[in-house]
């Protein structure tokens, strides 16, 4: 047992590696022909230009903090406000009191599963919000769950930065 332990966090492991670079490539691709940021350290919470009114939040919930860099980087490119938890208790606690328009949430993290949280949101909440799942997980059954519990959409890692805003894109149009 602790074998096949050591074995899933491992591919784990070399999954979100992997999917950290080409998401960082794609970030870099995303930000050229953008303006300059102002050079000001990147908090947890970031703002889009634009103002509050009218414009749709995202919280990304994930504890690998190379893919929440780059995810963050072409979702703000795009106008979006961006939250950020970094575990699925954080997660589930900024949904809550945040209210965003779109979750991006990570499968397995640590304190609480991606599941679990998802779980929780369709539960506790009468108007549910849009969650897009992503995971280095290869396994349809773990697909079928998310499907099953409500997920809008279901992205394996490593994925390609325009497949994301594709996703975000058409799950928050008007």
């Amino acid at each position: 047992m602790p074998t096949a332990k050591r074995s899933t966090a491992t591919k784990r492991s070399a999954g979100k590696k992997t999917s950290a670079k080409a998401a960082t490539a794609s970030a870099e691709t995303a930000r050229a022909g953008q303006p300059a940021e102002s050079g000001a350290p990147a908090a947890d919470v970031a703002t889009a230009a634009v103002s509050s009114s009218g414009v749709k939040r995202v919280l990304l919930v994930d504890d690998d903090a190379e893919i929440v860099e780059s995810m963050r980087t072409v979702l703000e490119s795009r106008g979006y406000e961006i939250l950020v938890a970094r575990d699925g208790n954080q997660g589930l606690a900024m949904a809550e009191s945040e209210d965003p328009d779109l979750v991006v949430l990570d499968m397995m993290m640590p304190k609480r599963s991606g599941f679990l949280v998802l779980e929780k949101l369709r539960r506790s909440r009468p108007v549910p919000v849009r969650v897009i799942m992503i995971t280095a997980n290869e396994g349809s059954r773990h697909k079928a769950y998310a499907e099953m519990l409500g997920v809008d959409d279901y992205i394996r890692k490593p994925f390609a930065m325009d497949r994301l805003l594709e996703s975000v894109d058409r799950l928050l149009a008007n």
